[in-house]
């Protein structure tokens, strides 16, 4: 027996597995492995030793595992069966046998080394612990204790874990000594070499947010909800707010009596000046509510782009845009929307240089007069294109529009956009591409537009096309490639260098 009181192995084992918070058997099996090392030390470490220790009364025993053969090879490994009956009288050929060791003493260097052994399981059970425990929690807040600071990020101590919140992560100016309770946002939860590690944040939108939950009981039970926030850490946030029960005001519900529930979240994100809006489904209306406190003149939205025109007085000019453009930044954040800020004057002469563009555009594409360009673009014509894709019933509403206008109108954008495509071919042909471009993407089965195309950006030899990456054939646009096909196409470019490769080997 190993030269340790069994009680005393069990108790220590038990202890360990509370104070690690981990399995009592993981105790138990990285003691096990650490006597089966120092058993090997002892007895010869070519012997495949077993330990195994009863867990309900501290029983160690020690054994090496032998197969049982005719004809002996490995006297470490193998043995013979009638040396094998005397261990155990049912033995047969082919059987695994525990042949029973000598009880061990651990000498000093055999106890340090299993005393290694222990610690290196039960680290291991103890991060493989914290990962399961925070990787399902990230999203959540939790509290912890500044434990140290290091190169600028600061070690929370979490309690049964360690969390670290990056210095891209902390509120700027925010001073946190050592000893100081905070709480912090979990963003994300890594298993790495040297362990879990728990990525913690103070200037992420969603620790403001987990915030009122906490704060705001109505957020917290589900009848208002959090639609959209936008933070500028240490200085200024907004948040949008909903709620589909009409006896309730979302906005005041998060400020709280006096101010109590929204000051709370103030205090713990160091002074931040938080605005409280209404979430609007209408995103004109989103938009004006986020650019307070300006008043908004107007607003053009332009959903193809994603971007929203705000039209203000002079003298809210600055209000709406922010100090070094704040406001409308965090509006941007919380609508979803590029926002751009005009004043009246600049509004109005924006429209009129737009204005004087497309008439401009349909007097030189149309070939008619002033009046008329001028008339298409009042009714809000854009382009050549939308005069024909307009339903003929909509250009006849026009007041002074009948069929022959209309049809002479259809037909001159027809030539029009006939032109710019021939014009377009022009261009193409200007770049010539070599005889042997052409060929190759003949044999690729490809139009051979394609190869002026190439051409025209500087892709003229197959050589050129050979040393090409795929990601620089499928930015070009106007390819029309995907990652395959230009693979592909390259591959097919490079054959004669693998030919060439082939001949001198």
């Amino acid at each position: 027996m190993v030269s340790a009181n069994k009680i005393e192995i069990l108790r220590i084992a038990e202890t360990v597995a509370q104070e690690k918070m981990i399995d009592k058997s993981v105790v138990i099996s990285a003691l096990e492995e650490a006597i089966a090392k120092a058993a090997k030390s002892n007895y010869g470490e070519e012997n495949e030793v077993v330990v195994e220790i009863n867990q309900d009364n501290g029983d160690i025993s020690i054994s090496r595992k032998m197969l049982v053969v005719d004809d002996v090879k490995n006297k470490f490994l193998e043995i013979t069966l009638k040396a094998a009956k005397k261990i155990n009288g049912a033995a047969q050929i082919g059987d695994q046998l525990l042949d029973p060791l000598p009880p061990l003493d651990f000498g000093r260097i055999a106890a340090q080394s299993a005393k290694q052994v222990i610690n290196s399981k039960v680290r291991e059970a103890e991060r493989e612990r914290q990962f399961n425990e925070y990787k399902d929690r990230v999203g959540e807040i939790v509290n912890g204790i500044v434990k140290r600071t290091e190169f600028g990020n600061i070690i929370l101590d979490l309690g049964k874990a360690e969390g670290v919140v990056r210095k891209d992560q902390t509120i700027p100016r925010e001073n946190l000594r050592n000893g100081d309770r905070v709480r912090a946002y979990i963003y994300d939860v890594r298993s790495e070499l040297k362990g879990p590690q728990i990525f913690l944040s103070r200037s992420h939108p969603q620790f403001m947010a987990k915030l009122f939950t906490q704060e705001v009981p109505e957020i917290y039970d589900g009848i208002i909800s959090i639609k959209s926030v936008a933070r500028d850490p240490g200085s200024r946030a907004k948040i949008a707010v909903f709620t589909e029960d009409g006896s309730i005001d979302p906005v005041g519900a998060c400020v709280g009596m006096r101010g109590s529930r929204v000051q709370a979240v103030v205090n713990e994100l160091q002074g931040e000046k938080i605005d409280i809006i209404n979430w609007s489904e209408n995103v004109a209306n989103l938009a004006i509510a986020s650019l307070s406190p300006a008043e908004v003149l107007k607003v053009v939205i332009d959903e193809d782009q994603n971007k929203i025109e705000v039209v203000v007085s002079e003298e809210h000019l600055s209000l709406a845009i922010g100090r070094r453009g704040q406001n409308v930044k965090l509006a941007t954040e919380l609508t979803g929307y590029e926002i751009d800020i005009l004043t009246e004057d600049e509004e109005s002469s924006k429209r009129q240089e737009d204005f004087v563009n497309k008439t401009g555009i349909f007097i030189k594409s149309l070939d008619v007069d002033e009046t008329l360009a001028q008339l298409l673009v009042s009714e809000g014509f854009a382009s050549v294109e939308e005069v024909i894709e307009t339903d003929q019933s909509e250009l006849l509403s026009i007041e002074g529009f009948d069929e022959e206008i209309v049809l002479e109108l259809r037909n001159r954008a027809k030539d029009a956009l006939l032109t710019q495509a021939l014009a377009s071919e022009e261009a193409l042909e200007g770049a010539a591409p070599a005889d042997d471009l052409k060929a190759l993407l003949d044999e690729q089965g490809q139009e051979g537009r394609l190869a002026f195309v190439l051409a025209k950006n500087g892709i003229v030899t197959q050589e050129d096309l050979a040393e090409q990456a795929t990601d620089d054939l499928v930015e070009l646009e106007e390819l029309g490639l995907d990652e395959a096909q230009a693979s592909a196409l390259i591959m097919a470019a490079r054959a004669p260098w693998f030919a060439e490769e082939a001949g001198e080997a």
